[in-house]
Order: C-alpha cells, then structure tokens, then sequence
C-alpha cells in the first residue's frame, strides 16, 4: 500500500510522539544526530495538534505507541526485546507496555469461529462466554467442549487485523529508509533491517496455526519437565484464525498473595522459574521468550503453566554450547576461558588482545560476584558483556539479545517470588549438566556418530561422484599433474572407506 496514505500515517505518528512527550524519549534513546533532532521537532510541533492524546497516565513512550494502535503496540514489544537498538532505558518502558485494546464484539467472535472451524458456535460449545482478554492481535474467550463439557480458551484474531498491520509495517518501512538517508549514522542500527524482523514475526502471528505449533513443539520438549506444563493443543478447533487451548485455572505468577495463601512455596517456585528457563534454553535450544507475569499461571497443584507462544527464541546447538561455555567460564571466574570461547567461536575479531578481552570481562564479572545474592543478575552480566564485546568489535546477535532480554524478564519473575535467589546457585547445576553432556566425551562421540551417519547417506551417490570426477578430469588432461592419479585414486578409495564405517556407524547408532 504504498503512497500518500504513507506520508499522512507519518505525520499522525510524529504528531502523535510531539504530543505525548515521547519524540525526545525515542530520539535520544535512538542517540539521534542534532540535525535529526531539529528537523523531527521542527515538523512535527506544527502538527501537534493532530496527535492521539493517549492515557496521561502512561509514560510517553508507552503512551504514545499505545494511542496508534495494535502495530504499534506489537512494534514497542518487539523494541523491548533489543536494547541494543533502543537503549536500556526505552526498552525498561516498552517492556511494562500493556498490550490491551477494548474487546470486539462477540457475535463478531463466533462468526470467525464458525466460519474458520465449518460449524456454528453452538455445535461446537455449550457455553462460549464474552471476551475474558482483549490484546493487540486477538481475544480469548472462555468456553467449553460440547459433549465433554472441558473447559478451553478459544483465542480469535481481531477482524481485518491483517490489513491494519499490513498498512502500519508498510509506513515503518518508509520511515526506516528515511531515517538511514537523513541521519547515515543510524544505519548500524540496521532500521530496515529491524523493520524486516518485526514483518516476519507479526506475519507469523497472525497466523495461529503457527502459534499453535509452536506451543505443540513446547509441549513435546517439555512434556517429562517435573512441575512445568504447556496446555493442550486441540488441533481440530484451530486454524489460520482461531487458536484453542485447554483451559489453566490458578493464579497469576504475579499474583504472591494468593500463592502463598494457597499454600504454595514461592521461593521454590522462584527457583524452578530460573531452572526451567535455562533448561528449556540449554537442553531444547527453544525457549518462551515472553515469559512474564501474564503469561505464568501457577495451577491450584503448583505447576507453572505457561501461556502465549507468539514469541518463541530458538538457538542451535553450537549457539548453546558457546553461551554454556560462556556461564560456566563466569561461574567459575575463569575470564581466560570466556575471553577464548568468543575468540573460538568468531564473535570477536581474531586481531584483537584475547589478554585485553580477559581484563574487560574480569571488570564486568568481579563487580557482579561482589554483590549480595539479591543483586547478583546473570541479565546484568549478559548486559555488560554485550557492551564489552560491542567494543571489541563483535556484531550483534539478534538470538542472543532475545535471551538476554527474556532472562531479564525471567529474573524479574523469579524474583518477586523469592527476593532473595541466588542467580548463580540456582543456575550452576543447570550449566554443570549442560556442559557435561554436550561438550564432554560423550558428546564427542555422538557428535561423530551423526557426522558419520550424514557422510553415510552419500554411499548410493559415490559411484556417480567417482565417475563425474573422472570424467572432468579426462575433458582436462593438461592441467593434470604427473602424480594427481594417484593422490586422486587414494582419495576415493578413502572416501569409499569413511563412506562404508559411516553406514556401518549410523546403523549402529
């Protein structure tokens, strides 16, 4: 939707930070050049006037993004989860932004329903109540299964909610391309790049298939996870638009009162908050990466529930091993060993002081081990850890900043139930396990199992690679050199052999 509707949905939004007090919150969180900042002010005062006014109540930042809408809003949760973007500051207030709209009207609801699932709302369900949450992309609604009378939460997306995001995303990126022409110091931030993010991920939750995948996959990883549950998926009333889920009673992670009053042990579930997140991080390489208040219930048993599975972080096995090795060479105060595993892996240049890297580390790691257990943060470490590596050259990993972020978030949690956790008590066991099965011997092994078992799999190809070898090298004789047969004949029969353990291994394995 490109044009003039651009241009008009720009001035609204500058208008809108003008009038709300957030254009100088977001034009020094983004270190925005003196030219920038004057031509903002300049362009947006006279149209002022054409602003949201938003709730006074809300800081500006989240009152601003709040007054534009639903693609704001989800945009703001996004710049919450990349303080390296916006600043530490900025991405404090983002991340306490509510995403909560009016709802829309229910016989809107179950037309949705109906038309999405084939069959009306009464022969689907025997009750299906008025909206129970109402935020940015969809509504929940309390209902239960006809016949079984299980209760569930039927998720539904806001009517032409695609349309609005599409019409916002498309102004985003005008505004990215602008900001990289008027102000080419920004394009570190990589804006467009951002922009281009932020399009996949709503695009991805704007489709609930996808969000119930995701929490079908999390449930799989999670199933043996002693007191940690993910709700069942029932797949044959979801689709592209609706999203059901058996329904969680219980309380609100946030809610401590009522959990003590019912008998619980907040500190240990403090704890099992912190475990479950490394583990899932660690051991599965995908994790909740929204993980707050809102969407941690603890049931009436005491298991923690979670809910929401727009965003999901995801991190390879090398990625997890790097960051293990890194918490470990933390826990044990070995800044050596942290300073090479960023050398090893390639996150910092190889021409710089791996000495130097040490010294910097051990001035972010003594300051923090220094401090009482109820200030120790691993997401303060990971903070200033990026902050050091940052001036040592490393580029920003957009995996590892959803984890830095979502540990943040997951210490905040731990924290308001057990004040006084030990960050690193709680996490060295998790680490310890970690390490010791994927970096150890066994791993060695298995590593090499799986790498045979891929080599494996060419077997029923070597002889058309053998004889596509030969073949070039004939339609070649004179850039063959006199002993290249030989060193050429070696190989393949090489190749033949590491081929045939390889079947042989992956078999046995």
């Amino acid at each position: 939707m490109r044009g003039p509707h651009n241009i008009l949905r720009l001035i609204r939004t500058g208008a809108t930070l003008e009038r709300t007090g957030a254009m100088g919150v977001v034009l020094e969180a983004f270190n925005a050049p003196a030219s920038l900042r004057i031509a903002a002010r300049v362009l947006g005062w006279p149209f002022k006037w054409l602003g949201y006014k938003g709730d006074p109540e809300q800081p500006p930042a989240t009152r601003a993004l709040t007054a534009l809408g639903p693609a704001y809003i989800k945009f703001g949760q996004l710049l919450s989860t990349r303080p390296d973007v916006v600043g530490d500051e900025l991405a404090l207030q983002l991340r306490v932004l509510q995403d909560k709209l009016p709802p829309f009207p229910t016989d809107i609801a179950k037309a949705t329903v109906a038309k999405e699932l084939g069959l009306p709302v009464e022969e689907l369900f025997s009750e299906f109540s008025e909206p129970v949450a109402a935020a940015s992309i969809a509504q929940v609604h309390k209902a239960k299964l006809l016949g079984t009378g299980e209760e569930v939460a039927v998720k539904v997306l806001r009517p032409k909610i695609e349309r609005a995001f599409r019409r916002d995303i498309d102004a985003f990126f005008l505004a990215a391309r602008m900001i990289e022409t008027l102000a080419p110091s920004t394009r570190r931030l990589r804006p467009t790049e951002v922009i281009t993010h932020f399009e996949g991920v709503v695009m991805g939750e704007l489709d609930l298939r996808l969000e119930t995948a995701s929490a079908a996959e999390f449930a799989a990883n999670t199933a043996g996870d002693e007191g940690f549950a993910v709700p069942e998926v029932k797949w044959s009333l979801s689709s592209r638009r609706v999203m059901t889920l058996a329904w969680v009673g219980g309380f609100s992670s946030g809610d401590v009162k009522a959990i003590e009053a019912a008998g619980h042990d907040t500190s240990a579930l403090g704890e099992r908050i912190l475990t479950m997140f490394l583990r899932h991080a660690l051991r599965d390489g995908y994790f909740h990466a929204d993980m707050h208040q809102g969407n941690l219930k603890v049931a009436e048993d005491g298991t923690l529930v979670a809910l929401d599975f727009g965003i999901m972080g995801r991190i390879d096995e090398y990625t997890r091993r790097v960051y293990a090795e890194i918490l470990f060479g933390f826990i044990r105060k070995d800044y050596r060993r942290v300073a090479e595993v960023h050398f090893e892996a390639g996150y910092v240049p190889a021409d710089r002081d791996v000495d130097e890297f040490a010294r910097a580390l051990r001035a972010v790691g003594e300051p923090i081990f220094g401090m009482d257990a109820s200030r120790i943060s691993m997401g303060r470490l990971l903070s200033y850890l990026f902050e050091v590596t940052e001036r040592f050259g490393m580029e920003t990993r957009t995996e590892l900043i959803l984890l830095q972020r979502t540990m943040v978030v997951v210490e905040g949690v731990s924290r308001s139930l057990s004040p006084n956790i030990n960050i690193w008590t709680v996490s060295q066991p998790i680490v310890e396990s970690y390490i010791a099965e994927s970096i150890g011997p066994k791993a060695l092994i298995r590593d090499l199992g799986r790498t045979l078992r891929v080599v494996g799999r060419f077997g029923p190809r070597l002889p058309q690679i053998v004889e596509a070898a030969l073949i070039q090298q004939q339609a070649t004789p004179k850039t063959i050199k006199p002993n290249s047969w030989l060193k050429k004949g070696a190989l393949v029969l090489a190749g033949s052999g590491l081929l045939a353990v390889g079947v042989l291994v992956g078999l046995a394995l």
